[in-house]
């Protein structure tokens, strides 16, 4: 059993270009690179709000079907999901003894 992962579902989904929706997912624990990464992107220097993206990008490890999420694709998010997920991963680093983005 892995304990740095932690599966998710979304209470609406996310609807792609095909109108499939993805739901069930996977979350990471994120890590110092993870931070770092943050921290060096464009967009949120741009804006500190982006970060809560730029962060879930990299730690959802799987979203539904998907080969990739982004930050341009978590933008397509209903409000009820990306609330879901930044609550989530709050959760799980305040449990695991971990870093919640914008406490680095």
């Amino acid at each position: 059993m892995n304990y740095t992962e932690f599966e998710f579902t979304l209470p609406k989904g996310l609807i792609d270009t095909n109108g499939e929706i993805h739901r069930h997912g996977m979350m990471r624990l994120a890590t110092g690179k993870d931070e770092l990464w943050v921290q060096k992107d464009q967009r949120v220097k741009e804006e500190q709000f982006y970060s809560i993206l730029v962060i879930l990008s990299r730690v959802i490890t799987r979203l539904g079907n998907l080969s990739s999420v982004t930050p341009q694709l978590l933008e397509q998010l209903f409000l009820i999901d990306s609330i879901y997920l930044q609550e989530f991963y709050h959760r799980l680093h305040q449990q695991n003894g971990g870093l919640a983005v914008g406490e680095f």
